[in-house]
């Protein structure tokens, strides 16, 4: 199955959600574009195999509410709270919003890395990528492999 034209998705959904939450630049862009990659192929927007995570960066609902109920809800990350609302629609729960609203899922994900503690690392090194998308969004407990995706980061640097 093909998915989403990498570059188009880069263009009209990454790079843009992530200047509006203002933590945007390269490598951010690249580690989104690589993570849609891994998590769905770019293409699906519900787990295959009827798993819980949801949207082209296959974010899980309980990862979801952590993200708003640990970190958005207190008072250093309001202004990113702000943020992420109002790229909500009004007719859909937030959670909801992960398949149906690319900006908004795109976003969520940044947030997701946003908390890990090590910085980000070379725009240009798809291992580094990987490797950090297994540790601070797959985490030990998920599928990923970090050798494996390798390519699907290099994919995502070259778009």
């Amino acid at each position: 199955m093909s998915g989403v034209n990498l570059t188009q998705l880069k263009q009209c959904i990454i790079e843009p959600s992530l200047a509006d939450l203002g933590l945007g630049g390269d490598v951010a862009v690249n580690l989104l574009a690589g993570t849609a990659l891994v998590e769905s192929r770019g293409a699906y927007l519900k787990q295959v195999g009827g798993g819980p995570a949801l949207g082209l960066w296959q974010m899980e609902p309980a990862t979801h509410d952590d993200c708003w109920n640990n970190y958005l809800r207190y008072s250093g990350a309001r202004h990113y709270a702000v943020i992420l609302e109002g790229m909500l629609a009004q007719d859909q729960p937030r959670c909801q919003q992960l398949v149906s609203n690319l900006r908004y899922a795109c976003a969520m994900a940044r947030t997701r890395y946003f908390r890990a503690r090590d910085a980000l690392p070379s725009v240009s090194d798809p291992q580094a990528l990987s490797r950090y998308h297994k540790v601070w969004y797959n985490t030990c407990l998920g599928a990923a492999d970090a050798q494996a995706n390798v390519a699907l980061f290099q994919a995502a640097i070259k778009a």
